[in-house]
This record gives structure tokens, sequence and C-alpha cells, in this order.
């Protein structure tokens, strides 16, 4: 993954179906030439993840996902042991030698702690897939969602690219993952983590933008519907909505749209397809009379 300038980003993400306006690609540059991890941070909807998703497309690379929630650990980012199978391999240990054959209870017990029961979780698995010129993209997603002990477990992770495994040794990258984290700003996260990456604020497009990307992603979309579409999303986000639809949902409803064989936005059709712009009952009663009040207008 050659990216030898911020127009050489934006280019290569372009061709992934990504739009990058230049701040961004300048973070993405910089992040990737400095072999820094990425902080995106920002509202549901606008790009975070897939921007982790268009980097590892770019390169052709596999995109390893830590999805973070409240109460993850470090073994659930790291590896654990395949238990059951550790102990179906015991018991059959056990049958062979209740029928005669030799057993050698030390020599069982090293064999439990093989490579073929280790599970190998995101964090492992995108040091380990990482080759000099092939480094995997590790996305940790939402880890605003986690606490303070597992940012301090990322922030050791991230300085040393190595994992521990007591029964096996070290495991250490041949080339630093490419790390993106994501955060919907849930919760302050910690200076120590900030200070170890380079940060970028992601907000909702502009008209223009978001448009491009309608069409970019979905060529079958008219120009017409494309920017009718758009315009009511951004006019929907200034209305006092539970969750504002970001830019996945425009592509869904845009896409919603043409299948119906849409070519121009109106009340009755909108008002149809609003599972695909809205998630909660009270969004969808403010939409609706927000596009009542739209098309009226």
């Amino acid at each position: 993954m050659e990216l030898t300038s911020p127009e050489a980003v934006t280019a290569a993400l372009g061709s992934t179906g990504y739009l990058a306006d230049d701040d961004l690609a300048t973070v993405v540059y910089l992040a990737r030439s400095m072999r820094r991890p990425l902080l995106l941070e920002g509202e549901p909807g606008t790009g975070k993840t897939a921007l982790a998703e268009a980097l590892a497309e770019l390169g052709d690379v596999s995109l390893v996902r830590l999805q973070c929630y409240e109460g993850i650990d470090a073994s659930q980012a790291l590896y654990d042991w395949d238990f059951a199978r550790q102990i179906l391999h015991l018991r059959t240990l056990e049958a062979a030698a209740a029928s005669g054959e030799s057993f050698d209870a030390k020599a069982a017990e090293e064999e439990l702690f093989d490579e073929r029961f280790l599970l190998a979780r995101p964090v492992l698995r995108a040091l380990r897939e990482s080759t000099p010129g092939r480094p995997a993209v590790l996305l940790v997603d939402e880890v605003d969602r986690a606490d303070d002990e597992f940012e301090a477990f990322l922030l050791e992770v991230l300085s040393s690219w190595t994992v521990s495994i007591p029964e096996l040794g070290t495991v250490a990258a041949a080339e630093p993952p490419v790390v993106v984290l994501t955060s919907n700003r849930t919760r302050e996260l910690h200076d120590a983590l900030k200070r170890r990456c380079l940060y970028h604020w992601i907000d909702h497009p502009d008209l223009e933008r978001e448009v491009a990307i309608v069409r970019g992603r979905l060529p079958e979309v008219s120009e017409r519907l494309a920017r009718q579409v758009s315009e009511v999303v951004q006019q929907l986000r200034r209305e006092p909505l539970l969750k504002p639809p970001g830019v996945a949902e425009t592509l869904d409803w845009a896409r919603s749209l043409h299948r119906l064989g849409t070519d121009e936005l109106d009340l009755q059709t909108a008002a149809r397809t609003l599972g695909a712009l809205v998630k909660y009952r009270e969004d969808t009663e403010r939409v609706r009379h927000a596009l009542d009040r739209m098309m009226s207008a």
C-alpha cells in the first residue's frame, strides 16, 4: 500500500469508493508514514469504520476487527485456550492409557498448551497476519465502550507491538499493523491513549460530498434522486432526532428508493421507505412531519 502523499491517499481511497477530504487524507498519510495508530471520533454513521475497510481493500490485506463493549478484557482481545478441545484431547490420552498404551502425564500436560489449542483473538491475529510490506488493518471499533483497564492494555500493545503468551513465548509483529481506533465519544478517552495516536474528528459530509458518495457507491441511482435524497438528509440532521441519519442511512435510503423504481423523490414514497433512514419510532414521527413540511414548502 504505497501512499506517498495526501493527494495519493485521496486518489487511492477514491478508487475504493471512499471519498476523503483533504484533512482526513493528510492524517491518514501521516499515520501510515509515521506508523502511528489513527484515532477517529465522530457521530455514528460518518464513515469511521468504512475508512478502515477501505484501507484494507486498498492494500488487499486482512481487516481484523475488535469490537469493544462494556466489560471486554485482554483475553478477549489477545488469545484464549480451546478448553473443550483440551479436555477432549486429555480424555483421548487417558483412554489410550487405559488400553495399555504408555502415558506420560507431564508430556500430556505440555501438549494441552500446544499451538493447535490456541484461539487467536483480534489483536494477536493482526500481529501475526502483518508481514513486511503487507501490514494487516486492525480496527478497534467503539473503543469508548471499553473501560480504563482495557485502554491501558491497548496502550501497552500499541507501544510494543508484541504479545507475550507464557506457554508459547512472545509474538512480535514483523511489521506493525495499520491500526484504526474509532470512538462515538460516549466517554472521554485517556490522554495517554490519545497521545499515542494521530487524531481526527469525522463530521457528516457537506451536500456536494454526500451527493458524490451516493453517486460513487450507487451509480445506478440517478443524479437527481441522489441530490434530492442528500438534500433531505442534510436538513434532517438539523432536526431534534434521537439518531440523525448517517451516510450509511443515506445510501440505504437511496438504494431502497431506486429498488422501488423511484427517479424523483415524492412524499408518499419517502414516507413508505423511512425504515431505511431512521431507526427509532419517535424519529419516524418527527421525520414524517419534517418531510411534509419540506415537500410542501
